[in-house]
């Protein structure tokens, strides 16, 4: 992209909401996600023009949904607002053949028969089974961690779980357990010079060169070997599922990509998000050490305020109308749930992080409808423990400076933050 192109798209960077002129929003730009300064131009929306056309971004133009109750509706009509082809913002390059399909991004019936296959790896029966794997893999994560030194939890704690668990759910080596981390990281990073990625096609090649085989091998094990719980099993045996590896090899990718991204970036970065939120609440920080039993609803307010992934993507199937805005055929129509979750018209108060509110489950970050995320209780029990055997440790993490924050407008959150640990006295 020119350097012309770069200033053109990054003219929100910076301002103040009201120094832009509505028609000129344009609130896909990842700079304001990684500056955290969206909220204000969020705010705004919300107020002024809840339904909102950009006419010109680097992805075309789309329609913005800020409202709770109108992400809602969009959410719950799927005859109307498509998943198909991308639940992002970003359609794949024209010329490129490189257009991974997964589930998330299907339509019914086949969403939901591909999504039935592998939703049991996290019915409730079988993450009562894994809590014990899960709390025994914490502790020693925590146990681990220097006293008194300034360390980086996002790679010490939120990656290290998260890779866990991951290789855990696919039955992955564990001893190979960052490579499921690095590409996930590599499938949702933005080409640049600070990037794992010099350009899409690099990404394309190791994912296809690295990714695809590791697992290919794993399917071909699975396949000639009983169904067993973990998630390649249940896709190697799934009745929509089985000949994918083979017949659909960009749906096999995608689909693996969509479960690592999903276990990986939604937890991880609520992990960490959890520790900079106490210490920017230090009334609620020592509320909690006060009463340990509050991680029941803390837990749940994390990930509201958190809000991991920034949106999720519709495509309009006919010319509808929704609050007296005309939407056309084929309009991109995108549900901003960052915006949903600070709507002060369904939460109280959405900007105060509240560790015991009355109906901590009342958000957006895990969707609504058919695809509404169906890792959510895994999401929510990872989290638990976790701040359960810090309690049980800790007197304090303290945050020692600024997070350093993804360059996303999908998925939001961290790549660093410095952090001490307070052994209890």
């Amino acid at each position: 992209m020119s350097a012309v192109m770069k200033k053109k798209y990054r003219h929100m960077m910076g301002k103040d909401p009201y120094e832009v002129a509505l028609e000129n929003y344009d609130v896909s730009q990842r700079e304001i996600y990684q500056s955290n300064t969206m909220w204000g131009f969020f705010d705004r929306l919300r107020k002024e023009d809840p339904v909102h056309y950009c006419k010109e971004s680097r992805f075309g133009p789309y329609w913005s949904i800020t409202k709770f109750e109108d992400i809602m509706e969009v959410e719950g009509n799927p005859e109307v607002f498509s998943s198909e082809p991308s639940i992002a913002i970003m359609d794949a390059a024209p010329d490129s053949d490189y257009d991974m399909q997964m589930f998330i991004a299907m339509d019914e019936p086949k969403h939901g028969d591909q999504r039935r296959t592998v939703q049991s790896s996290v019915a409730p029966r079988n993450l009562a089974n894994m809590e014990s794997l899960i709390r025994e893999r914490v502790c020693k994560i925590l146990d681990e961690l220097p006293i008194g030194e300034t360390f980086d939890w996002v790679d010490k704690v939120s990656i290290e779980l998260t890779g866990q668990m991951l290789a855990t759910l696919f039955d992955f080596p564990f001893e190979k357990r960052r490579k499921l981390t690095y590409w996930s990281d590599v499938a949702t990073a933005v080409p640049g010079p600070q990037s794992l990625i010099s350009s899409y096609e690099e990404s394309q090649k190791i994912l296809m060169g690295e990714c695809v085989p590791a697992f290919f091998e794993l399917w071909q094990d699975r396949v000639n070997k009983p169904p067993q719980f973990d998630l390649i099993s249940m896709l190697a045996h799934g009745e929509e599922t089985k000949n994918m590896a083979n017949e659909r090899p960009m749906e096999f990718l995608g689909n693996l990509m969509l479960l690592i991204i999903g276990g990986n970036d939604t937890t991880r970065n609520s992990i960490s998000g959890s520790v900079l939120f106490l210490n920017e609440n230090p009334d609620q920080y020592e509320k909690l050490r006060a009463n340990h039993d509050l991680v029941g609803t803390m837990v749940p307010e994390i990930i509201r305020y958190q809000t991991p992934l920034t949106h999720m993507r519709r495509t309009a199937t006919q010319d509808t109308v929704l609050k007296g805005k005309n939407i056309k055929k084929g309009d991109k129509v995108i549900m901003w749930y960052v915006s949903g979750n600070r709507d002060e018209d369904a939460i109280d108060n959405p900007y105060d992080f509240i560790i015991d509110r009355e109906r901590p489950r009342h958000h957006l970050s895990f969707g609504f409808g058919i695809h509404r995320c169906m890792g959510n209780r895994l999401a929510e029990m990872q989290l638990r423990i976790v701040w359960e055997e810090i309690l049980n440790r800790f007197e304090h993490v303290e945050v020692m400076a600024e997070p350093q924050r993804t360059y996303h407008n999908l998925i939001k959150g961290y790549t660093e933050l410095p952090v001490r640990l307070h052994a209890k006295k």
